[in-house]
């Protein structure tokens, strides 16, 4: 009989313990849905790991006065720019999960921090939810105009004629730049030297004055040096209107497999309830389909097509493994 008894004793228990858990992810579905029917109900915080003036800073402060409008509530836009963006990237990777702290991030700039610094102090992939992708832009490969190459197949040609002896510019060790030039290297096998800047300014003013050979650069940023005639464009990520007009992709080129793009995009940390993340994306994603918000972009070149959180979290996932493959190549580290 004690048998009996305690068999009956352990599936009271198991009964209970099973009640206990679906009244428990009963009350997190309310909780989560409820949350989303008042969100928002106080001021938001979005944070921008980067200084002003960027294009994470730039639509960041396009995107908050709409989501104002539409719910009420303000959206404070704060620059924490320190340690690179890894201080503001923690700050929100900690953050109470409940959809009041964002962050906008570079995506290159994002991506890039786990490939060569593996001990940060938040995980890229587990700490963060997608919202959406907010702006994308291409890169465009820029060369001096002293250099006798005229395409990328002529100066594919000339780098492999002079292995080591041809420079190319970044904004810095581990930086979009860089890793969007190391990925032309490794799909052409050119052997190329690097050389670091402090920042994009100083990449192109070099590559300009023919210290730097060539410079992977984001799009907006050469276009006007192109057009004086200061550098020669040989090469864009992807065809933007208005911009880089009858210059061809690295496909056209023959460089086949040159995925590499600018972005930013809008996360929450993790455990933000998925309604909350659902809402929050369904808004900004009308922001950004707005004809004055499109326009406005479109004229920097910059294309606002939003997607859905889960093809962030993708996004995020394969571009972290892309510059983690690359590093562990190339013997990329932080300085």
């Amino acid at each position: 009989m004690p048998s009996v008894t305690l068999r009956i004793v352990a599936r009271t228990v198991l009964f209970t313990a099973s009640c206990i858990t679906l009244s428990a992810s009963a009350a997190l579905s309310a909780w989560g849905a409820d949350a989303a029917t008042d969100f928002p109900s106080k001021p938001i915080r979005m944070v921008v790991p980067a200084q002003t003036a960027g294009l994470p800073d730039l639509m960041a402060r396009l995107i908050g006065p709409k989501l104002y409008e539409a719910w009420k509530q303000p959206v404070v836009v704060e620059n924490r720019a320190g340690a690179g963006g890894i201080i503001g990237t923690e700050i929100v990777a900690k953050a109470v999960a409940d959809g009041y702290t964002l962050i906008l991030v570079s995506g290159n700039a994002h991506t890039a921090k786990p490939a060569v610094q593996p001990r940060l102090p938040y995980d890229t992939l587990k700490d963060f939810a997608g919202i959406t992708v907010t702006a994308t832009s291409a890169y465009a490969l820029v060369v001096t105009p002293t250099l006798s190459a005229k395409s990328l197949q002529e100066l594919v040609a000339l780098t492999k004629a002079s292995p080591g002896q041809l420079n190319f510019a970044s904004a810095g060790v581990g930086t979009g730049t860089h890793f969007a030039a190391e990925l032309f290297n490794e799909l052409t096998g050119i052997k190329a030297v690097h050389v670091a800047y402090r920042g994009i300014p100083e990449a192109l003013t070099d590559t300009v004055a023919g210290r730097a050979q060539f410079f992977m650069a984001p799009l907006a940023s050469a276009v006007p040096l192109v057009r004086d005639g200061k550098l020669r464009m040989l090469a864009v990520s992807k065809h933007m209107a208005g911009f880089g007009e009858g210059i061809p992709t690295f496909a056209e080129s023959g460089v086949r497999g040159y995925d590499w793009d600018g972005w930013t995009g809008l996360l929450a940390p993790a455990k933000t309830p998925r309604t909350i993340i659902n809402k929050l994306n369904r808004e900004v994603s009308r922001i950004l389909g707005l004809r004055d918000v499109k326009e406005r972009m479109s004229a920097l070149g910059v294309d606002t097509v939003p997607t859905t959180p889960a093809q962030l979290d993708k996004l995020i996932a394969d571009q972290v493994a892309l510059t983690t493959n690359i590093a562990r190549k190339i013997g990329i580290k932080a300085e």
